[in-house]
């Protein structure tokens, strides 16, 4: 399975001036801008991490998922919520023949944890040996920043603020995360069951 970002997350998404008062920068000076992209790369890799954390997209946009076989042909569980839509799934033999089925074959079953493809039919199609399938999808919770949570949109700023202030430590000091942050998306972690329990 893997999952790729098709559409990045555009700058003007990202709470640029919040995030400059929140670090206190100096403003009204000629070189206002100067350290714009660095502070873009900081929230990029703040969000990235929150998500990575979460197994949810905060910001909406498009993702691809390729997969070699079904879990489970009567219900499929998507790696990332919350899925907004299901745009295309495709169908590729060993040949590298697509067969994109028709969208009423499928239907998505919404879960702000685990959102599922599941068929209109019994089954959704077998995917050929040595082929795979691949699911076009939008996920986000929110179309800009100002339509996030507030304990997220939060998260996102702290940790990023902790990127920029330990930029040059390159020590783990025991976790990586800082407890207001981990503390701030613990609710919308996503709970696994397995044999085992809880994971």
């Amino acid at each position: 399975m893997m999952l790729s970002e098709v559409t990045p997350v555009p700058e003007a998404a990202l709470p640029l001036a919040p995030f400059k008062a929140h670090l206190r920068l100096g403003t009204g000076f000629g070189e206002d801008s100067l350290q714009d992209e660095v502070l873009f790369g900081f929230l990029r890799a703040a969000l990235a991490a929150v998500e990575g954390r979460t197994g949810k997209a905060l910001i909406t946009r498009d993702f691809e998922l390729e997969i070699r076989h079904w879990r489970d042909r009567a219900r499929m569980v998507l790696p990332i919520a919350p899925v907004q839509a299901v745009t295309e799934v495709m169908i590729r033999d060993a040949a590298g023949a697509e067969t994109v089925l028709n969208p009423a074959a499928y239907q998505l079953e919404r879960d702000s944890q685990r959102p599922r493809l599941c068929p209109t039919g019994s089954l959704l199609p077998a995917i050929p040996a040595g082929g795979l399938a691949r699911i076009t999808l939008q996920a986000g919770m929110a179309a800009d920043w100002g339509g996030l949570p507030a304990d997220l949109g939060q998260a996102v700023m702290l940790l990023a603020a902790h990127y920029y202030e330990y930029r040059a430590d390159t020590g783990l000091h025991g976790g990586c995360m800082p407890f207001g942050v981990t503390s701030l998306i613990e609710r919308y972690r996503s709970l696994r069951l397995t044999l085992g329990g809880l994971a």
